[in-house]
């Protein structure tokens, strides 16, 4: 039994990681399954999240995450102020394109979106607000990559790669390279790396014109509008600037 299951705060733990992107929605049994704690450890800790508001139950009797959790997660000082602050740019950047919006965060060697903007038109993505994906895997993870400490790339790059499509980047020396033009070029164009009917046009956001990079923008676009990806570059750039002297303004210590 591990260390952070043997605490009844790590039983909660257990239970709340339990739901992810494809398990959004199950049964008792089936999180006692996912956990490995024993089924009446997990209705105990089910019905103790469930009177919070952590989980909720459908009318089909699975259970599912629960408002309060959002309501709480909202609150994340690392993104609420950068949400507030992209957003308006976000917006302005969908009515130029009408295309896919979206703005990741880097945690550890995962990148997190935080945030995105699709019309009903928009290509259909893997991806989606609160989802993880491995740094490597797409074009705003590689930009963050890109600018991550060199324990973190090295880290990246020394482990196996998963090759989501046939034209999925995994060799460490290519990838390394491609890295290196990131830094340089600050536009990076992700050539269906995570999805064969995707082409992502990406950019660091920083703090500051000349800060840190905060988080990854990045529009998504249908394969069969790749030709599209070159004139997406300078709207891409002006959202990234503007995002980054307004988090510059907020964040700047005053007197």
């Amino acid at each position: 039994m591990s260390t952070t299951r043997s605490t009844a705060a790590g039983k909660v733990l257990e239970v709340l990681a339990a739901f992810d992107r494809e398990h959004p929605s199950q049964t008792l049994s089936e999180i006692a399954q996912r956990t490995g704690l024993a089924l009446s450890t997990t209705h105990r800790v089910v019905a103790e999240l469930a009177d919070w508001g952590a989980l909720e139950r459908g009318e089909d009797g699975a259970w599912h995450v629960g408002l309060r959790l959002w309501e709480i997660a909202a609150g994340c000082p690392r993104t609420q102020i950068l949400r507030d602050v992209a957003l308006p740019f976000m917006q302005d950047l969908y009515e130029a394109t009408h295309e896919n919006v979206q703005l990741a965060v880097r945690e550890g060697t995962e990148l997190v979106f935080v945030e995105r903007i699709a019309g009903h038109r928009s290509v259909e993505l893997l991806t989606s607000v609160g989802t993880r994906f491995p740094i490597g895997s797409t074009g705003m993870g590689r930009v963050l990559l890109a600018h991550a400490p060199v324990d973190i790339q090295d880290e990246v790059l020394q482990a196996p790669m998963r090759a989501w499509t046939p034209h999925t980047v995994t060799d460490p020396k290519t990838l390394r390279a491609q890295l290196d033009r990131i830094r340089r070029e600050q536009v990076f164009v992700s050539d269906r790396q995570l999805s064969e009917s995707t082409v992502a046009v990406a950019a660091p956001v920083r703090t500051g014109r000349s800060g840190p990079v905060s988080a990854a923008l990045g529009i998504v676009i249908a394969t069969r509008s790749a030709n599209r990806a070159r004139g997406l570059r300078e709207p891409l750039l002006r959202a990234v600037h503007g995002i980054s002297d307004e988090l510059g303004r907020r964040t700047r210590p005053t007197d």
